[in-house]
């Protein structure tokens, strides 16, 4: 780290406002007596905030008298982390993150336009809009190169996006802050690539809702929840076609939908999480399809597979676990070696 040192210009005094000395003195009393000085760092965090963004020498001696610390001690930490300005710095702060994912992935151009708009580094604009520094890891390593401005991250930035966004303050508008580019959070730039299988979030009696690439899942409730109401059913005298289900109506699959029925022959379907890869969540989806017995899995041509497949949003799962094969086996009434386990499994043996 480089020598980092006190401003040449400093003001005469320094004290806390009546509202921050207010909050300072309750910030103490979270800690014992003899351990005063644990509240230095959010202590100095909002002297820098009260005194437009720096922290200067009378404001340093002020907290080390307030929290009964010597001077020195209160400088080593001042002069140590980077997020405590010794200087004045611009209402707009750009620390630039310039470790090595982030250079790997172009600060040195983030540098530039920050040279080209503001000028060097711990220098404040003539407007006194903005100043910028070169600062190590900001920990947002997946969305490089990033900034952070005030309280805010700047992620998945180029020279471009980052000017508009220095443009659009200068210009007093409202920026959107974290990525700059069509990802939610920190998921992978197409959506998330993983923990897709629909059959991961459903639980042994509540079923829960798909994730998508705008909403991530979150956790199973622990309450059983009712399930929203199934849309009103066609008269008896005429039946419609089966729908999709409403989470996977969403996609558009290829090929060609397979034929269903509109209920299990004699009133009674197979089993077909007998079926390596078909789960409770996955039976269901295909009786809403009209699926009901190994037969009619084994007359799936291609195209039909490439619209289940799609329908799904298995991505070739039915090719690679042979469903076709297995649905013939079990349709003659034979055993695979996954329904046999499961069984066995189901006996208790």
């Amino acid at each position: 780290m480089s020598v980092r040192r006190l401003d040449a210009n400093q003001p005469a005094s320094f004290s806390l406002t009546a509202d921050n000395l207010k909050w300072a003195r309750a910030l103490v009393k979270k800690y014992p007596g003899d351990r005063k000085a644990s509240a230095v760092i959010p202590l100095l965090w909002r002297v820098q905030e009260q005194s437009d963004g720096w922290v200067s020498e009378p404001a340093l001696r002020y907290v080390a008298d307030f929290l009964g610390m010597p001077y020195i001690r209160v400088y080593e930490i001042a002069t140590f982390y980077t997020m405590f300005n010794l200087s004045p710095v611009g209402k707009h702060h750009v620390q630039l993150c310039g470790t090595t994912p982030c250079w790997l992935r172009g600060a040195d151009d983030i540098k530039a336009v920050c040279r080209k708009v503001i000028g060097d580094q711990n220098t404040v604009t003539p407007d006194g809009l903005f100043s910028w520094i070169e600062v190590e890891c900001l920990g947002a390593c997946v969305n490089a190169p990033m900034v952070q401005i005030e309280k805010d991250y700047y992620e998945d930035l180029t020279a471009e996006n980052f000017e508009q966004i220095l443009m659009d303050l200068k210009a007093g508008k409202n920026v959107k802050p974290g990525p700059q580019i069509a990802r939610h959070s920190s998921d992978p730039e197409g959506g998330p690539l993983t923990l897709i299988d629909p059959e991961i979030y459903v639980g042994k009696s509540t079923p829960v809702a798909e994730p998508t690439a705008s909403a991530p899942p979150t956790a199973a409730p622990t309450t059983t929840v009712p399930p929203k109401p199934a849309p009103a059913a066609p008269p008896k005298a005429a039946p419609a076609a089966k729908q999709p289900a409403p989470s996977a109506a969403k996609s558009a699959p290829g090929g060609t939908k397979p034929g269903g029925l509109e209920a299990p022959r004699d009133g009674r379907a197979d089993n077909l999480r007998k079926i390596s890869g078909v789960g409770p969540k996955i039976e269901g989806l295909l009786h809403e399809l009209g699926v009901f017995h190994f037969d009619q899995i084994t007359g799936w041509s291609e195209e039909n597979i490439e619209w289940v497949d799609g329908f799904l949003k298995f991505k070739g799962r039915i090719g690679r676990e042979n469903w076709i094969e297995q649905a013939k086996v079990l349709a003659a009434g034979g055993e695979t070696e996954f329904s046999s386990r499961s069984s066995k499994k189901g006996s208790g043996k």
